[in-house]
């Protein structure tokens, strides 16, 4: 009889989940079912989960314009940069300070910490950026945002976690400090850095409230930063400039729900594409910081 409740139970709990999963996935089904709807069957506010005529016009409205392709150029440079630097800069830094024998080692993790207990806010940080020369651009979006203190004190523990042994066995072979930490302990911490490489590079591409303030030049908008333009503002500019670099004529009916539609879906895809490769690192890599230290 206990196990038959117990077996109930578990039927309860998988129905609730997938009801869970059904309400979550059904506003993307309907994002994803507008942006493909042809423009002579799509009606305005009407709940649709698959088109009843299909069509690209609305894909190919957004990826004639020079807009799309300028921020997307944006997203891609801060993307790759932010996600390849900050690795680095993190990793190694998180490595440092591992070492008892590092100088001023005690000071350098109170810096650390003290920036995740306090920050300086928006206007002092503006003001930095503008004395730095960086004011409209792109680095101005990677530079401040490198790293974290979370990020480090989890490498640094990953770190920690890793034999002696292996960096004494590498010396006796010859390795100085930079070669065992190149050849030796990033190629062991790989589940680890594909984990932060994903928290980076989903963090980079969704840049938006950094591209507001820092970036003035339209052309170098971040993709976040034109979507809001186009779904929530509506600006007109952007409208202009999507409809004058329209290549079929005709996609000049194309309305323009289905367009921020298509817009979102471009934006998403990217990101989309790369999470299944990197998701199975996220427990084992950043688990692996979490058990000695």
């Amino acid at each position: 009889m206990h196990h038959r409740r117990v077996k109930l139970a578990d039927v309860w709990i998988y129905a609730f989940m997938l009801v869970v999963v059904l309400v979550m996935l059904f506003p993307f089904v309907y994002v994803v079912a507008v942006s493909f709807t042809d423009r002579d069957v799509y009606v305005p506010g009407q709940f649709i989960l698959i088109p009843e005529q299909w069509s690209l016009d609305a894909y190919r409205y957004i990826l004639s314009s020079n807009s799309f392709f300028h921020s997307f150029r944006s997203t891609a440079f801060i993307t790759v940069a932010g996600t390849l630097l900050g690795l680095i800069f993190s990793a190694s830094f998180a490595y440092g300070v591992t070492k008892r024998e590092l100088p001023g080692r005690k000071f350098l993790i109170l810096v650390v910490l003290i920036t995740m207990l306090f920050g300086a806010g928006m206007i002092p940080n503006y003001l930095l950026i503008k004395e730095l020369g960086l004011i409209d651009s792109l680095w101005a979006l990677v530079l401040p945002v490198l790293t974290n203190a979370w990020t480090i004190f989890v490498m640094k523990t990953f770190f920690q976690s890793l034999p002696d042994s292996l960096e004494d066995a590498a010396q006796i072979d010859g390795c100085n400090d930079l070669t065992t930490w190149w050849r030796i302990i990033l190629p062991l911490s790989l589940p680890m850095l594909a984990a932060f490489s994903l928290f980076f590079a989903v963090a980079q591409w969704n840049t938006y409230f950094a591209g507001v303030i820092y970036i003035q030049d339209t052309d170098k908008w971040p993709l976040q930063v034109l979507l809001n333009q186009l779904i929530i503002q509506n600006q007109t500019q952007v409208v202009a400039d999507l409809s004058s670099m329209v290549i079929d004529p005709n996609s000049a009916r194309v309305p323009q729900e289905t367009i921020k539609m298509a817009a979102l879906v471009l934006v998403m895809l990217p990101i989309l594409a790369i999470y299944p490769f990197l998701q199975k690192y996220f427990a084992k890599g950043v688990l692996l910081g979490s058990v000695k230290g």
